[in-house]
């Protein structure tokens, strides 16, 4: 048996609750694995998390019982806070971490705490635009914090903030910036080769304000030679399909799909809700989107997104109050089917696109556990104190 000392480096990962949180952990993962350490993944009991890291082989998976604070149930997100602080604690008790990576949500404040009582280097990623309340908490107790949107950076409370962008899968990238719809991806998803295709997806959970934001705008948009791939998630899945079904449209209606590159992919356009990773994996992928934010998101940070991408030209946005047939009907028009428009999008897009976060993230990391001599300088600081990554982003 290796001694601890001989053993690589064991890197901590907070990242459950939702797919914006998780997907980005594990891209954060593959990196640190590329670089030699153990990656520990933290995540929720959530349905979305324990699909999700069925595929992620070589990591350590640990469930924490955390519940998110809702319609002021105080007792029991103390109860849980309580409960998944002692359960990371006891993890970390037979194997200490060396470093501890926040990526937002219910669940990653718990560890972060209990693995600062065992001396290891604590980081966040923000995606968003408004930090959440998890990370605003944790900002005050963490070495160093990385934000996907430049804005999110005055808004935490922490020593040292880098602009990263929010970190996309590696499947994202082999055919990242082609401007042509994958012609095998379509095929593999039933779709037709030549048809333009609009991709309707609202989430890891669906989203049934979206759904019925389509439904209504399919008889204006009946008569176009599209067809449809339309992630409704599980609740609205028998309903969207009668509805294409029975206007006669060429559309394939899932439940969820966990290979979202594939759906990306084989889009012409889409119609998304703003989460900071699905915006990420739409940049990378160069698609042209019709921005709708989730009106309920914490501190309407999703409006805030969509408008940062709207502001660049990287996207319509739309809010769903305002979403009338017409209008939703109107942009999926001139997003498949004026290529003035779309090229001048894509080109914008291209700005938004970070393909080495999740690489700077993981070199930040180790950076921080090595000595001093033999750190790589992968960040330049300003006079204001903060460090800062790439200078993307300035629109």
């Amino acid at each position: 048996m290796k001694s601890r000392a001989a053993q690589p480096p064991l890197i901590a990962i907070a990242c459950g609750g939702t797919g914006g949180h998780l997907f980005p952990g594990l891209a954060v993962a593959d990196q640190l694995k590329q670089r030699g350490c153990d990656v520990a993944l933290l995540i929720s009991p959530k349905e979305v998390d324990q699909q999700a890291v069925k595929s992620a082989g070589g990591l350590e998976i640990f469930t924490l019982p955390a519940v998110a604070l809702q319609n002021r149930n105080y007792f029991s997100f103390a109860r849980s806070f309580w409960q998944s602080w002692r359960a990371a604690r006891k993890m970390f008790q037979a194997r200490p971490p060396r470093a501890v990576l926040a990526m937002g949500g219910f669940t990653s404040a718990p560890p972060v705490l209990a693995a600062k009582s065992f001396g290891a280097r604590t980081f966040l990623h923000e995606s968003n635009t408004i930090p959440g309340r998890a990370n605003r908490f944790l900002a005050r107790f963490v070495d160093a914090a990385f934000v996907g949107f430049p804005e999110a950076g005055s808004r935490l409370k922490t020593r040292k903030v880098t602009g990263t962008g929010t970190p996309v899968r590696t499947q994202f990238f082999p055919d990242a910036g082609r401007r042509t719809p994958d012609v095998a991806g379509r095929a593999a998803l039933g779709l037709d080769a030549e048809r333009p295709v609009v991709l309707v997806m609202g989430g890891s959970q669906g989203a049934s304000g979206l759904n019925d934001m389509i439904l209504s705008a399919l008889p204006l948009l009946a008569q176009k030679n599209w067809q449809w791939l339309h992630l409704a998630g599980a609740g609205d899945f028998e309903r969207v399909k009668a509805a294409y079904a029975g206007r006669g449209l060429k559309a394939v209606v899932k439940p969820f799909l966990a290979e979202m590159e594939l759906a990306l992919g084989a889009a012409t356009a889409c119609v998304s809700r703003a989460g900071a990773s699905s915006l990420a994996e739409i940049a990378a992928m160069r698609l042209p989107s019709l921005l709708v934010p989730y009106p309920a998101a914490a501190d309407n940070h999703q409006y805030f997104n969509a408008l940062a991408f709207e502001k660049a030209g990287a996207a319509k946005l739309l809010e769903q109050k305002n979403a009338s047939p017409e209008k939703v009907a109107a942009i999926l028009c001139e997003l498949v089917e004026d290529g003035v428009v779309r090229g001048k999008m894509q080109l914008e897009l291209a700005r938004w696109d970070a393909p080495g976060a999740a690489g700077q993230i993981a070199g930040a990391i180790l950076d921080a556990l090595a000595p001093p001599e033999t750190a790589t300088a992968r960040t330049r600081t300003c006079g204001c104190g903060h460090a800062h990554g790439p200078a993307r982003h300035a629109h």
